[in-house]
């Protein structure tokens, strides 16, 4: 997470959080990451730092992605899981043989 120092009267707010989405088989994981930035909201209870929670800081990351864009995460990190062993090949242009 990235926070500033200081801000609207608040310390140590968080503007950026790293996430990883990740897809596992019975053997294999994959994940995929992004950023996602945060804006303080003045109406919103403000939590301080040292009290986040795992479980409030994935929800941030949820609300701003959004349902289709959680589901689109989750998506890429199961393709990323089914496509790890192909390795992809060359082939010639058919009209050219």
């Amino acid at each position: 997470m990235e926070s500033y120092p200081q801000a609207e009267g608040q310390t140590d707010v968080v503007i950026k959080v790293n996430y990883s989405c990740t897809a596992t088989d019975e053997t294999y994981s994959a994940a995929v990451v992004g950023i996602t930035s945060l804006k303080l909201d003045p109406d919103a209870p403000f939590t301080p730092y040292a009290d986040l929670t795992e479980d409030q800081v994935v929800g941030w990351v949820k609300v701003v992605l959004g349902e289709e864009g959680v589901q689109e995460q989750q998506n890429n990190a199961e393709q990323t899981l089914a496509y790890r062993f192909y390795n992809p090949v060359t082939l010639p242009n058919p009209w050219s043989a």
